[in-house]
């Protein structure tokens, strides 16, 4: 029995997470997989109640009892510095050593891009370091409020993580049948890190002879992506380029709005959560787009081995895009919960 965390966090969380839930709750029932969903009181409404964002015995709790974790969104602007947040997020993905950030950016349907002449055929998977770089917090800072201020934010790059980020990247490609990996850096610039992950991409690209391998400095790459982004199947980068591009991809194929992301420890433990942030101006309102948070269930379903379960959620997605079944920010008129309750008995009863 599959057990996994559902946070259904601010905003528009407890909107999206609630049509999440119900179509994985559906296409786990009908096919047979063993799955129960715990409900876990975290966000800002707990951290403004009790002062808390999440407890050292809490997040062992999560990440040792449970198989993955389903979030909503995080943030609230009741918490201008949207503490709770680091704290929760942060926590769990540097304690539970969640290296890898898994971007599925494909499109759907052509005339979601914003592109003038979109490839239906785009499909780019990123492997985002999850771990290190500019994001490991190392800097400081000094005479602070001073005209000779001084900031500083180190990157950190280790043999390790982009050793292991690499081979994630080459062993899903290898895998999934796709046919290049591309490493995205700033070698030029960024010599000493650029070198080692060079070097760490021509030695792990070198055990995988069959899959074509080319590396792209990201502001090229950036152009790329706009350009023709169907050229790329699995894109590698660091902490910090990877969550630029990724958005940028996730843009091309339509939006935030349709972008799921894992943070992941391949046979430990993971979190999935959609992309789109929790955008309170319109919590409450019914009209938050679910389908990024539907496309993480399908994402757990993958994660925890049932990939017709995962497969059928897609196809949801896929049909309610080309049926009208959608929120206004994608030309329907159905609210968060309709297109959910759509996908239900669409996954119940075979029927569009």
């Amino acid at each position: 029995m599959a057990r996994v965390a559902v946070v259904a966090g601010d905003g528009i969380g407890p909107e999206v997470v609630g049509a999440a839930t119900a179509v994985l709750e559906a296409a786990a029932e009908l096919h047979g997989v063993a799955l129960t969903l715990h409900p876990w009181d975290l966000g800002a409404d707990r951290y403004l109640r009790d002062g808390v964002a999440i407890t050292g015995e809490e997040r062992e709790r999560l990440i040792g009892d449970y198989d993955a974790a389903l979030f909503g969104a995080l943030g609230d602007p009741r918490v201008p510095d949207n503490a709770h947040t680091r704290d929760i997020l942060l926590g769990l993905r540097f304690g539970a050593d969640l290296y890898i950030n898994f971007r599925p950016c494909k499109l759907l349907v052509p005339a979601l891009s914003p592109l003038r002449d979109p490839d239906p055929a785009t499909d780019i998977v990123f492997f985002r370091e999850n771990t290190e770089g500019l994001y490991a917090g190392l800097g400081g800072s000094f005479k602070v409020g001073t005209p000779d201020e001084v900031a500083t934010e180190e990157s950190l790059n280790t043999w390790k993580g982009v050793e292991r980020i690499v081979r994630a990247a080459f062993e899903y490609a290898a895998g999934n049948s796709r046919g290049r990996v591309t490493l995205v850096d700033k070698a030029n610039v960024l010599a000493r890190e650029g070198a080692l992950w060079r070097r760490v991409f021509a030695e792990i690209g070198s055990g995988f002879p069959g899959i074509a391998q080319d590396s792209m400095y990201v502001d090229a790459m950036a152009m790329d992506l706009v350009r023709r982004p169907q050229r790329y199947e699995v894109v590698v980068t660091s902490n910090l380029f990877g969550d630029i591009l990724s958005d940028l991809a996730a843009q091309v194929t339509g939006g935030l709005g349709l972008a799921p992301s894992g943070n992941i420890h391949p046979g430990s433990w993971a979190l999935f959560e959609p992309v789109h942030g929790s955008a309170p101006d319109i919590a409450g309102k019914g009209i938050a787009n679910p389908l990024a948070a539907v496309g993480c269930a399908a994402l757990i379903l993958g994660y925890l081995g049932e990939d017709a379960a995962a497969a059928e959620i897609d196809e949801c997605i896929v049909a309610s895009i080309r049926v009208g079944v959608t929120t206004p920010d994608l030309g329907g008129a159905a609210t968060t919960r309709e297109v959910g309750e759509w996908m239900v008995d669409r996954l119940r009863n075979g029927r569009e």
